[in-house]
């Protein structure tokens, strides 16, 4: 199966054909290209898609992802980032490999065939051009025979005629014999001429055409083969990724399996838990007795006393008379007393850590400039020793200003963990929050609830009566009552720094005299003498009581009762 013998007329026809093979070349680089596009395309929205759902840095989005669906979301988030790179390396590759290749391989396919063609209608211009030239001689015989034939006949003619001379019939003759030579020199080179161009002809037909119209078959065959190849590429460039592309979606399916929602359900509870007991049942109001009519001990004021206005341990959740009442907008203050009292631990922890985390840096710089000057002092080419002073004097005032800020969390910390009970003793907690919640502020809501005509109080009224708790951690009223008794002693276990009003500072061995024993709430009251007194937290101190004048001061709780 040749083109040469099969298609040895069909020059045109092939001509055509093989400019379709690289029509159909053009068409098929054109689509991969716009594939390669659709493939970067697609890769820059996932990317984009990606990141836009990515949390931001130093937001509350960040602290979300603590959670085991959010971090798997994250991680899905990251597994698609991957995923759009493989669609990436998919457009590099079909570009490399198929569109640069094949367009190179277009322009050389074109010049080929240029040549090839070039040289069939070389071929036809010259079996054109003998056929000419045969035609041009097989004419001029023919003309030739026809004037032979005229000179003969003309002569025979003037021979027949006795009318003339001998020398008209001899010049006839002559012509005659003239003109039969120039036929027969006619006939002779229309001969050669008739044998070469049947030679060339065959040549044409049966080895030059044949040997153009083979190599113009070969490339088109080339074409094709070339064209599949790349097909194979194609879908082989594709095949690559899928492994990855699995890995992928297998991380996504893993980071989706390792949701635990009871670890969730954990964290909510240490994100939102405040600390605080349900409030407790409302005592009845019997108003058939107005002379005896008392206010209510609800939990709304969680007070042990009757109205009195008792000195005790603030606490950090000031005039938080009911759990749902709106809470005050804005920055809180730096001990984080607006917050309950298990969130306000957390924080304080957190801040602490940082701290630290802060300390370890500056003491990490300081000890690499600290190597750097004794090197700049063994070695004074390399630099100036005292260049580096400067700034360990920076670092050090840095860290002693961050040690005293751990020292202030820490003492806070130890304030909030004193006076939380343990953990598995939360249970037990009664459904007074903190004694120390100022008594007043109680008595007011209580007045407000019984003041308003259905019995209720608006929230307005709590948020007015909120306003009224001091601003203190402290109450500091008790400076105005008579002085407690002594019901012991205490030593100091350990050196605390009392920061906040209400509070004193005790050094570590000082013998100091009780006069508030713990109540639940984690502090001891104590005077130094008659002007210190105090709060310090009891797990800082060991306290003596003594037993004649213990037993005096509760028969004096209970007279004041």
């Amino acid at each position: 199966m040749s083109w040469g013998t099969e298609l040895w007329d069909q020059f045109d026809n092939l001509e055509k054909h093989t400019q379709w093979g690289i029509d159909v070349l053009e068409k098929y680089i054109k689509f991969v290209k716009e594939r390669t596009e659709i493939e970067l395309s697609y890769a820059k929205q996932l990317r984009n898609l990606s990141k836009k759902y990515q949390p931001k840095k130093n937001s509350k989005e960040e602290e979300e992802y603590r959670y085991t669906s959010a971090r798997a979301f994250l991680a899905t988030l990251n597994e698609m980032n991957d995923y759009a790179g493989q669609h990436e390396v998919i457009s590099e590759n079909m570009t490399s490999l198929i569109t640069g290749e094949l367009t190179r391989y277009v322009q050389e396919l074109k010049q080929e065939r240029k040549s090839h063609f070039h040289d069939g209608r070389k071929a036809q211009q010259h079996i054109e051009t003998c056929w000419k030239q045969l035609e041009a001689s097989k004419r001029r015989f023919e003309r030739d025979c026809k004037e032979a034939d005229r000179a003969q006949q003309y002569f025979e003619k003037m021979d027949a005629d006795i009318n003339v001379t001998k020398a008209d019939v001899e010049k006839a003759r002559q012509q005659a014999q003239l003109r039969h030579q120039m036929a027969e020199d006619s006939k002779a080179e229309y001969s050669s001429t008739l044998q070469k161009f049947n030679s060339e002809q065959h040549d044409h037909y049966y080895t030059h055409i044949p040997n153009i119209f083979q190599k113009i078959q070969e490339m088109e065959e080339r074409r094709i083969v070339r064209i599949g190849e790349s097909m194979k590429t194609f879908a082989e460039v594709d095949r690559q990724v899928i492994p990855i592309i699995g890995k992928c979606l297998d991380e996504i399916t893993k980071a989706a399996e390792s949701i635990d929602h009871k670890n969730d359900s954990q964290l909510v509870i240490e994100a939102f838990k405040s600390g605080f007991e349900p409030p407790g049942d409302v005592d009845f109001e019997d108003f058939t007795q107005p002379m005896k009519r008392t206010i209510s001990e609800s939990s709304l004021s969680n007070s042990r006393g009757d109205g009195k206005s008792e000195p005790k341990f603030g606490s950090k959740s000031k005039g938080k008379l009911w759990p749902f009442i709106k809470k005050n907008k804005g920055a809180g203050p730096e001990d984080f007393s607006n917050l309950p009292p298990e969130q306000r631990r957390k924080k304080l922890q957190q801040k602490v850590d940082e701290l630290n985390k802060d300390i370890q840096k500056e003491m990490d710089q300081r000890d690499a400039l600290t190597k750097m000057k004794d090197v700049y002092i063994k070695n004074p080419q390399m630099g100036d020793a005292a260049s580096v002073d400067q700034r360990l004097a920076e670092l050090g005032q840095n860290i002693e200003k961050l040690r005293l800020e751990v020292q202030k969390f820490e003492g806070w910390l130890a304030e909030v963990e004193g006076r939380l009970p343990p953990r598995n003793e939360q249970a037990r907690r009664q459904s007074g929050l903190y004694e120390a919640q100022n008594t007043s502020a109680v008595n007011s809501c209580a007045q407000d609830r019984e003041s308003s005509p259905d019995g209720s109080y608006t929230e307005e009224q709590s948020q007015e009566t909120e306003m009224k708790v001091p601003a203190t951690d402290f109450d500091d009223e008790f400076d105005d009552e008579e002085p407690l008794p002594t019901i012991g002693t205490c030593k100091a276990l350990y050196t605390f720094e009392g920061q906040n009003e209400g509070t004193i500072s005790v050094a570590e061995g000082e013998m100091l005299y009780v006069i508030e024993e713990d109540k639940g709430d984690g502090w001891t009251r104590i005077r130094r003498n008659e002007d210190e007194e105090g709060y310090v937290p009891t797990s800082y101190v060991e306290v003596y009581l003594d037993k004649n004048a213990k037993d005096e001061y509760k028969s004096l709780q209970k007279i004041s009762e």
